[in-house]
């Protein structure tokens, strides 16, 4: 027997053994009352006996029956007051969106974490439409209610909903579905949880994945590259010991100094995945820039662009950094402006001392990136090219130096056009040009970064 039989049943017992009782109490107190105990018993005494102990116990039943319902009413009444505020506190405290809707896609319930999901508050939405879905999403919701309406329980999927603020947010449902107890129409009941935060750790697992993966093939690509970098680096070297003051070794110089960068650029992937500590010395800023954009101006010039450098009055202060990471850094900033320049493009790389640090900017004239882009500009593998014209690493190996050498960045968009990115690095105090740094000083810790737009 179900518990709730069970209940009416003893419900019923009471109900009649109490009648029975009270009835025969009455009879009982009344004859002993009276002393009388049915004797000589004839019409007029039935007559009296219907009118002063049926009365009576009519009287008193009622009155009984009255209580008792009342009491269970309000035990009732009382039980469903509980009921509905469990229910309204479930709804409150509840980690998932919980709506429930009718077979006409009217919001039946609509609790707190669903508003703050969606925007939407409470009273906006109750018997209108579910105002969450797209025409895919409608079609897609169709086809699950439809299942649901066939037998199946519960369905569970990943999807987009719609938010208030015009926002698509990925989510994951749990829908079901249950009769209504008074109307008999079948009422739906979806729970949806975000998972905007498990799909950003998602994809940042495959990032440090791809890491880890960068770093065996960083291994095997700067141990190839290096034999046949370091065998140039070597007839560099015996073409100018054979030259002697030939007019060509300034241009071996150069072709030095580039063969080197290429050969610590390799390097940049194995640095990224597994740091080393710097080679930190005085290195003058003027003339470091200064050779990053002789290098980088052919490029700029063959693409039909222009690339200045106004930093002359530098000449003379000195950061504390390791050269070849900061030629790297200043590669990866020229070329994501390079990219980003529509035709007779322009960057201008500028400097300023303030303090004890020198501000160096990159500024172009090109597309800029798009505000709500610039909170991930410097994670790794983000980046807003197309997929076959960028790996998304420059800026946050670049943000790594920085940081490395105790300096910050800022990436910003221009007024009119193209974007501003400002490196600010520590200068190097009481050493001369090239004197490398004490081992006490070379553990340099980084400032974090600075975003907006």
């Amino acid at each position: 027997m179900s518990p709730e039989k069970e209940k009416r049943v003893w419900l019923w017992l009471t109900l009649i053994l109490s009648c029975v009782t009270i009835v025969a109490f009455i009879f009982l107190v009344w004859e002993l009352v009276e002393e009388h105990f049915f004797r000589d018993l004839d019409y007029r005494q039935l007559h009296y006996l219907y009118i002063t102990r049926g009365v009576s116990s009519s009287l008193i039943l009622a009155g009984w029956a009255a209580w008792y319902v009342l009491r269970e009413r309000r035990k009732s009444e009382e039980e469903l007051r509980r009921s509905g505020e469990r229910h309204q506190a479930m709804l409150a405290h509840a980690a998932d969106a919980i709506v429930l809707f009718d077979s006409d896609w009217k919001v039946l319930e609509w609790n707190p974490c669903a508003a703050s999901l969606y925007g939407y508050a409470r009273e906006e939405v109750l018997a209108r439409p579910l105002p969450t879905l797209g025409f895919a999403e409608e079609e897609e919701l169709r086809s699950i209610l439809q299942r649901l309406e066939g037998g199946e329980t519960s369905i569970e999927i990943e999807t987009k909903r719609h938010t208030c603020s015009g926002v698509w947010v990925d989510v994951g449902l749990r829908l079901s579905s249950f009769p209504d107890i008074e109307t008999g129409r079948t009422v739906f009941l979806e729970m949806a949880s975000d998972l905007r935060e498990k799909n950003r750790l998602r994809q940042r697992a495959l990032e440090m994945e791809k890491l880890t993966s960068m770093g065996r093939l960083a291994a095997g690509t700067a141990h190839t590259l290096n034999t046949p970098l370091g065998a140039m680096l070597l007839r560099i070297e015996m073409l100018q010991d054979h030259l002697g003051a030939h007019p060509c070794r300034e241009e071996l110089k150069r072709l030095e100094s580039s063969t080197r960068f290429c050969q610590e650029f390799v390097q940049s992937l194995l640095q990224y995945s597994r740091p080393s500590e710097a080679n930190l010395t005085c290195v003058d800023v003027a003339e470091l820039l200064d050779s990053i954009c002789t290098f980088f101006r052919p490029t700029f010039t063959v693409r039909q662009h222009r690339l200045s450098w106004t930093g002359e009055h530098l000449s003379g202060f000195s950061i504390l950094a390791d050269r070849n990471q900061m030629e790297a850094l200043f590669a990866a900033l020229l070329m994501n402006a390079l990219d980003a320049l529509s035709p007779q493009g322009a960057v201008c790389v500028e400097g300023l001392v303030e303090d004890s640090r020198v501000n160096l900017f990159v500024r172009d004239n090109g597309c800029g990136i798009p505000p709500d882009k610039l909170g991930s500009i410097f994670e790794p593998f983000f980046t807003t090219k197309l997929p076959d014209q960028g790996t998304g690493l420059g800026l946050s190996i670049a943000l790594n130096i920085v940081e490395e050498h105790g300096g910050s960045i800022q990436l910003f968009n221009n007024h009119d056009s193209g974007v501003t990115v400002r490196v600010s690095l520590p200068l190097c105090q009481g050493r001369e040009h090239g004197e490398r740094c004490p081992n006490e000083v070379c553990a340099v810790t980084g400032q974090g970064t600075e975003q907006r737009a």
